[in-house]
């Protein structure tokens, strides 16, 4: 039966669990503190129930001390018990990396409850110096974000499970992530025109296949996510309204393709397809169609539109070796002049967006073709862009009203 000890402004449980070899007492213990904002009669009611849970737990031997576990003890509960009944399975393949290259090796052996502040502060400092990938430089405030994000979660789940009583993470701020003009990375315009040449180049020398330019063409004109655009199947297009749908996307997971609904409502949409694209996308249609029947009984499709050798759904990665080798070979022969930066694939939708912004199209069109959740989103991202129209139009008032101006003076 519990031990109920008044402390202060709290309450100490107390319940034995058994002997230890020496025959001494094991005994755990948990902490009770009433809720100011409640009457006296739901804090008693509220302190019978989290007695009787916890008496519960420790028979069953569910009870977990944050005196006594591990992080990585926990994290590896947290991922069976928490993430795999309410994340996706995409996110706790990336929560599992991150885990696995940053946080284990840094926090894993500390006792859930002693982990401070400057243990964290410590990692995030290390993670901005140096790299584990053997690139240069240090991680992003994002990726230093990231893993910020995931350990207050798992730390947030300890609170609630009663086994530690705060969250260190509320006390440690990581660096600030930076949207600035260095932080994307997109082609301008001139830039473009020389990475569509060189996709038609590629093309021509049979390097690369119709599909990837019909790919590169639709993350351009359409901005649409690499998942997104692997994920596509002949139902998304519509060829009448020269429109797209955009209803699921494919991540990794294991290292295997997974493909899930968009992460957001706003993400599922459907966006206006340019007409010559269109047709680009129409012939590289009938191109499979007659690939399909070439191969028979060895095709292993499933209507997706960016494929195997054999039918089957391109694999995520394909793209981006396909992207980088176009801007590579492009590079080798190209004077200095006409030199394309080495963006991430990524960039072509950045790319997407920037253009539209410089032509003036409102940010709530360009919002809606990203799929993003809020106009603010776009306008964060694409700050450098909307800071330049800004000085255009302080240009474009002041050559309006300088003559009008000179004129009364």
């Amino acid at each position: 039966m519990a031990s109920i000890r008044k402390r202060g402004n709290s309450y100490q449980i107390t319940v034995s669990n058994g002997r230890r070899i020496d025959g001494s007492q094991i005994v755990e213990t948990a902490t009770f503190t009433p809720d100011p904002k409640r009457t006296e009669k739901q804090n008693q009611k509220a302190l019978e129930k989290f007695v009787f849970e916890f008496e519960e737990k420790v028979k069953s031997g569910k009870f977990l001390d944050g005196e006594k576990i591990t992080f990585q003890a926990f994290s590896d509960t947290w991922l069976s018990d928490y993430a795999l009944q309410h994340l996706e399975p995409t996110t706790i393949d990336i929560y599992k990396k991150l885990l696995r290259v940053h946080i284990i090796p840094a926090i894993g052996n500390l006792k859930l409850a002693r982990i401070q502040p400057a243990h964290l502060n410590k990692l995030y400092n290390a993670m901005l110096l140096e790299r584990k990938d053997g690139r240069e430089g240090g991680y992003s405030p994002t990726t230093i974000k990231r893993v910020h994000a995931l350990i207050s979660s798992i730390l947030n789940t300890a609170v609630k499970w009663n086994v530690v009583l705060e969250n260190p993470c509320e006390r440690v701020s990581p660096p600030k992530q930076r949207r600035d003009a260095d932080s994307i990375q997109f082609f301008t315009l001139e830039e473009t025109g020389l990475f569509l040449a060189a996709v038609d180049a590629a093309l021509a020398a049979g390097r690369i296949h119709t599909q990837h330019k019909v790919f590169f063409h639709l993350a351009l004109f359409c901005g649409l996510r690499r998942g997104e655009l692997v994920a596509l199947t002949w139902a998304d297009f519509d060829f009448n309204r020269c429109t797209v749908s955009i209803t699921k996307s494919t991540g990794l997971v294991d290292g295997k393709p997974f493909t899930k609904a968009p992460k957001n409502k706003t993400s599922s949409r459907t966006v206006s397809v340019p007409e010559s694209v269109m047709m680009l996308v129409r012939n590289y249609q009938r191109e499979q169609y007659r690939l399909r029947l070439s191969l028979g009984s060895y095709w292993k499709g499933n209507n997706y539109v960016f494929i195997q050798a054999d039918g089957k759904q391109m694999y995520p990665s394909t793209p981006y070796s396909v992207f980088k080798d176009v801007i590579h070979r492009h590079n080798q022969m190209a004077s200095d002049a006409e030199l394309l930066p080495d963006i991430p694939l990524h960039g072509l939708r950045h790319t997407s967006a920037t253009l539209l912004i410089s032509q003036n199209v409102d940010i709530r069109t360009v919002s809606g073709r990203l799929g993003h959740a809020q106009t603010s989103t776009t306008m964060n991202i694409y700050s450098h862009q909307l800071q330049s129209m800004d000085e255009k139009a302080a240009n474009t008032l002041e050559s309006l009203l300088h003559p009008v101006k000179s004129k009364i003076c």
